[in-house]
């Protein structure tokens, strides 16, 4: 049985990256960890839309964390090693991994991360597009 694509409508021209998009999103959202906030702060007179993800990430230092943008995913990685050295009689709080990626949208752009308090920040800007009208010339027949 084929699934149905939304994006088959034949008014529906070029969309074949987001539909790729949107398999990559549905297929990486399994794990819960570590879990993360998104908010949206509107739009000022000197400031564009602006977004904030915050992740939990309390035991990670600075220099077990990792945030890249890749093409247009935005990808925080987290390493922690086991401390050998520690000698544990219980433990609850394992070292862990993680890799969190967010799709980003064509024009967003990373302003700045922060750590504080556990928290992970990571701001972002959606610039107000251009609105552009242009107008199409249509070519006459040669042999008019």
């Amino acid at each position: 049985m084929s699934r149905q694509s939304p994006f088959g409508h034949p008014f529906l021209l070029g969309f074949d990256e987001i539909e790729q998009a949107l398999d990559r999103v549905a297929k990486g959202a399994g794990d819960g960890y570590p879990p993360y906030n998104i908010e949206r702060h509107a739009r000022t007179d000197d400031a564009p839309e602006r977004l904030r993800i915050t992740l939990a990430v309390a035991g990670f230092t600075r220099d077990q964390l990792e945030i890249t943008l890749e093409e247009s995913q935005l990808v925080i990685r987290g390493r922690q090693n086991d401390d050998k050295t520690r000698q544990y009689l219980y433990r609850g709080i394992a070292a862990r991994q993680f890799q969190r990626a967010f799709l980003l949208a064509d024009g967003m752009e990373v302003t700045g991360a922060d750590l504080r308090d556990g928290l992970l920040s990571i701001d972002l800007a959606r610039p107000e597009p251009e609105r552009i009208v242009r107008r199409i010339d249509i070519a006459t027949d040669p042999k008019e």
